[in-house]
């Protein structure tokens, strides 16, 4: 049987740039008192584009925390209080230079539930537009066009270790191609 939590206190530990951290005091529905660590993030998007010949674009780009290069699919972060839909659109048009006529919502994910507030939303992009890329100062990739089908099958084998990519992708192909994963 699961604990309702009511919060009693919060300390601000730390404040950055894109998270914060607090370390919230709380107490359990049975009176016992605990500690809760908390990342605040405004959250993020991320887009599974697909053209006509079932092509999904991806970008390859250095993550620091890892030390290397990943393939994902474009994304990016939320500002506090921003539309997702409208972020994506502005995401999609900077990393890989595509408008889309068709965003489809895939649903969202919590990457992190234990400490962490962020929202990750997904959408399918089709009907798909290309003009230049736009990428932020500091920002570097590498955009990468593959048939829907290989994307699903490095998921599927564990060569796409980053979440939102896995889920939107199989989120993608099963809207695509319902239950015929073939």
């Amino acid at each position: 049987m699961y604990q309702n939590e009511k919060k009693i206190s919060s300390e601000e530990l730390f404040k950055g740039v894109v998270i914060h951290l607090t370390r919230d005091k709380v107490e359990l529905d049975n009176g016992y008192k605990a500690t809760r660590e908390v990342i605040h993030h405004p959250g993020g998007v991320c887009i599974a584009a697909i053209d006509e010949e079932e092509n999904v674009y991806m970008v390859k780009q250095f993550r620091y925390p890892f030390g290397t290069a990943l393939t994902e699919l474009p994304a990016g972060k939320l500002e506090y209080g921003e539309d997702p839909l409208e972020c994506g659109i502005r995401e999609l048009r900077e990393e890989i230079g595509a408008e889309a006529e068709n965003m489809i919502y895939l649903g969202c994910l919590y990457p992190t539930v234990a400490y962490d507030t962020e929202v990750i939303h997904m959408y399918l992009a089709e009907d798909l537009h290309f003009g230049k890329q736009d990428l932020d100062e500091g920002e570097f990739l590498d955009v990468i066009k593959m048939p829907l089908k290989q994307a699903f099958d490095m998921a599927m084998n564990n060569e796409l270790p980053d979440a939102k990519t896995q889920l939107a992708v199989l989120k993608a192909y099963a809207y695509k191609h319902g239950s015929d994963n073939k």
